[in-house]
């Protein structure tokens, strides 16, 4: 693995983790009034487009990093329109 490599799995990482404690939070209290729906709609479909993109080109750090901010604001975006 080269250097570029790791400095994208870093980076990957570092954005990913900041979704963390919103998707815990919203798990926790099913409170979601703060969280915009307009944004995490939109969001949602930008982070499946990048995972799409980073698939198509084999890039390892972009599908990581994508997959797993997906899954973790797509469960936030979820719970937004469960408990509206």
């Amino acid at each position: 693995m080269d250097w570029i490599t790791i400095l994208g799995l870093f980076a990957a990482f570092g954005t990913t983790i900041a979704f963390l404690p919103q998707a815990i939070k919203s798990i926790k209290s099913k409170k979601t009034n703060d969280v915009s729906l307009g944004m995490y709609s939109v969001y949602v479909i930008g982070i499946f487009l990048w995972l799409s993109y980073g698939i198509l080109i084999k890039n390892l750090p972009i599908i990581l990093a994508n997959a797993i901010t997906f899954i973790l604001t797509l469960i936030v975006l979820v719970l937004k329109l469960k408990y509206k």
